[in-house]
């Protein structure tokens, strides 16, 4: 078995600082795994827990969304996949005794990664009214005071349904389905936060808001952009992927403010060469741009391509006959400042030059991006550029090119595609209510940032979580733990602890669910969900462990359950959806494009490919009926002397809000994240020394003073005028009403800060 949860919590006292990482993985990755996964499960159900990690009759990793290979390692999981599969599969238990020794103001002043490492939540518990602790309940008392609460709303618009990127498909159409037949379209989601640019760029140019490659299309590439996303740390296996690409010719760019690791060099650990040799470098050029000129970059190249000699710099014909807009972007990207372009990008004008020179030798080509690029205010318009970018040359619709947008949860792409939507489609409501018999609501529904607003001002008086860590996710931490004890219940369906179960309305629930690695067995027998990855796979996900207690649900009987508690006359079988999932996939079926015969086709053993018009047809189902190049101003994102432009990052010993450990390898870190890292130059001109402690206040229109205190300076090699911190710790600085145009994601990647010293 496993070691006991830690009682007593981390701090920062023992931090150590080393020399930043040059190469990712090698045999430390396997070592740190194995040692996590031992302390967590114990060898022998590390064995039997990690050899059916991502294989065909497996479970789908809880870790990231990075698809499946055709032909899979005996060990298809990396580093951090196996930390998160440990941390569900733990032997450690969180029991009602725990919660009588706790209040919940003791919990919410512990560390998120405390409160991780207690272990697994084991049956549902309460905290009423006025009580400083948590005590059980029942499932049928849970689901009836759930239940009550939601129908004493005077409006079902009075509730919030969250959903985190952990939920299958089933769970997330039954779930979306319980939410519309309340009467909501309250359906935030964590791509609010994530990729909801990148879905509001795609969907605007090429007409369907996802990427438009393939695991094949990677290997088939002449050159690959990586860019705002570091994979050694947060998608670890597309490093292999990257790997495959460059042995078979192509070239890699990275841009990115930090040299990260993962971008410069992989020593494979399941070949020799990773293990004994120097690996494999990955990226051929490197452009360390400065946080927010990602836009300037790609207009640079526009322009550069528009006015290249070579007559092959543009697919004159792909133009004429697939896209719309071409005279008006044209002009526009003619007319782009050079002098702002250098500026915006912290890059010379030469090495702009240089990275033409591999776009003109390469015919086709992959853009790769992450969150880098999706949380500014000019997030759009940045991914707008990066399509332009590529319809220039023709890369969108041609075998080893396209879109990738990377997603980081598991099935955050599959939860939209079942329609975990604020902002459903008339199509989909119409397919809704003709399946079902009765009229969804129409109106559009609360985002994340949103739905944060209408809880802070009393609109929103019910919040329900599926799964996530809902006021460590999100911005703004102040305002939004504030807006959740506005209300009059808080619940989460959840694996684990966290600090969303400390910071509750007046009522709060905890529903402890089952997790991928379980066995989930209803009236019918034993069940299997779905996942779809960031490159739109679908397949099927089978726990095979003993569940954690006997007292936990599946998400899918969590929702049947509410659902029976709250709907009166529903027109939807929901012990039916409870007792058999392939109910809800032949439902499924019949409502959402492209899971035409959806039971037959997951039970294969490779899943099945959703359909994706401009990579299948070269079809663009835009307003226009084509591909839409557009018009995007540049503006250089500057700050006031003395200000730098601070971007959150995560580390390498986290997945999301969800804190594995206290080190970060690569960057240098050990035992301690209140850190952030500076460019030396930057420290000589502020007057700070590397190893001081500061205050990091954020500065904004608002003129409210956010701060994060106790900070220690590390002088790093990040881009000038630029520095970097961990979330969640530095949510709190970013301003809730500080979001993306169109999108409204949080600006989490560029936040001007003060460094003050710490008293």
């Amino acid at each position: 078995m496993g070691r006991k949860a830690p009682r007593e919590d981390f701090d920062d006292s023992g931090l150590e600082v080393t020399k930043p990482k040059e190469w990712a993985a090698g045999v430390p990755g396997v070592a740190v795994a194995l040692r996590d996964s031992y302390a967590q499960m114990g060898v022998r159900r590390t064995a039997l827990t990690l050899l059916r990690v991502n294989q065909k009759d497996g479970f789908d990793c809880p870790g990231c969304a990075w698809p499946e290979p055709d032909h899979r390692h005996a060990a298809e999981f990396c580093e951090n996949g196996a930390k998160a599969v440990a941390e569900e599969a733990t032997t450690r238990r969180i029991t009602r005794e725990f919660f009588a020794r706790h209040t919940v103001a003791e919990l919410a002043e512990r560390t998120d990664h405390w409160l991780g490492q207690q272990g697994r939540l084991t049956e549902p518990m309460v905290r009423r009214p006025g009580s400083e602790h948590y005590e059980p309940i029942s499932w049928d008392e849970a689901f009836g005071l759930l239940g009550t609460e939601l129908s004493a709303l005077a409006s079902p618009d009075e509730a919030v349904f969250y959903t985190s990127g952990r939920t299958s498909n089933e769970a997330a159409f039954a779930y979306q389905l319980f939410v519309r037949a309340f009467g909501t379209n309250n359906l935030p989601d964590c791509s609010n936060m994530c990729h909801e640019s990148s879905g509001s760029a795609l969907t605007e140019t090429i007409g369907i808001g996802k990427g438009s490659v393939l695991l094949e299309d990677l290997y088939r590439a002449d050159l690959i952009f990586v860019v705002g996303q570091n994979p050694g740390t947060n998608h670890p296996r597309m490093l292999s992927a990257l790997e495959r690409a460059k042995k078979a010719g192509a070239r890699v760019v990275a841009v990115n403010p930090l040299p990260e690791a993962g971008l410069l060099r992989f020593r494979n650990p399941q070949v020799p060469s990773g293990v004994v040799g120097r690996g494999t470098q990955l990226a051929d050029r490197f452009l360390q741009i400065r946080v927010n000129g990602d836009l300037a970059l790609f207009q640079a190249l526009n322009r550069m391509l528009l006015e290249s000699d070579d007559p092959n710099a543009i697919d004159r014909a792909f133009l004429a006959e697939h896209t719309h807009g071409f005279e008006e972007f044209a002009a526009h990207a003619r007319a782009v400042d050079w002098d702002l372009v250098l500026e915006a990008t912290g890059l010379t004008r030469g090495e702009i030059a240089a990275t033409l020179g591999d776009v003109l030798a390469a015919k086709r080509i992959v853009v790769c991006w992450a969150m880098g690029l999706t949380q500014h205010r000019n997030a759009v318009p940045t991914i707008r550029e990066i399509v332009n970018f590529l319809l220039l040359r023709g890369n969108i619709g041609r075998p080893g090119a396209g879109v990738c947008p990377v997603r980081g949860h598991s099935n955050v792409q599959g939860d939209r595609t079942m329609g975990i939507f604020e902002r459903p489609s008339a199509a989909f409501l119409d397919a809704l209510a003709g399946e079902f018999g009765f009229e969804p609501p129409r109106e559009h529904g609360l985002d994340t940032v949103d739905a944060i607003r209408a809880m802070r001002d009393g609109r929103a008086r019910v919040f329900l979580g599926m799964g996530g860590n809902f006021v460590r996710a999100t911005p703004d931490s102040a305002v939004t733990e504030a807006a959740m004890r506005r209300c009059r219940l808080t619940a989460h369906v959840s694996t684990k602890l966290n600090r969303s179960h400390a910071v509750t309305g007046e009522i709060g629930l905890i529903l402890p669910t089952l997790g991928r690695t379980e066995r989930d067995v209803q009236a019918s027998g034993e069940q299997f969900v779905s996942v779809e990855d960031s490159m739109g796979m679908v397949h099927a996900s089978r726990g095979r462990l003993e569940p954690a207690s006997p007292h936990l649900r599946s998400e899918v009987a969590i929702v049947c359950g509410l659902a029976r508690a709250t709907l009166k006359d529903s027109p939807v079988d929901w012990d039916a959806f409870e007792r058999d999932y392939d109910v809800i996939r032949d439902h499924v079926s019949r409502v959402v494009p492209g899971f035409a015969d959806y039971n037959a086709r997951v039970r294969r053993p490779e899943g099945f490919v959703l359909p994706h018009a401009p990579r299948d047809e070269r079809r663009f189902p835009t307003a226009t009926g084509r591909a839409n190049l557009t018009v995007n101003g540049l503006e250089v994102l500057r700050v006031p002397e003395g200000r730098l432009i601070l971007q959150t990052v995560r580390s390498h010993d986290q997945y999301n809000t969800t804190v594995y450990g206290m080190d970060d390898r690569y960057r240098g870190v050990k035992a301690g994240r209140r850190v952030v890292f500076v460019h030396p130059d930057d420290l000589a001109a502020l007057g700070l020394a590397d190893g001081g402690t500061v205050d990091l206040v954020s500065e904004w229109s608002d003129g409210v003073e956010r701060r994060a205190p106790g900070f220690r300076i590390i002088s790093y090699p990040t881009a000038r005028g630029c520095a970097a911190a961990y979330f969640p710790e530095t949510n709190v600085l970013v301003p809730l009403d500080s979001t993306a145009e169109i999108s409204n994601t949080p600006t989490s990647k560029s936040i001007v800060v003060r460094l003050e010293p710490t008293r």
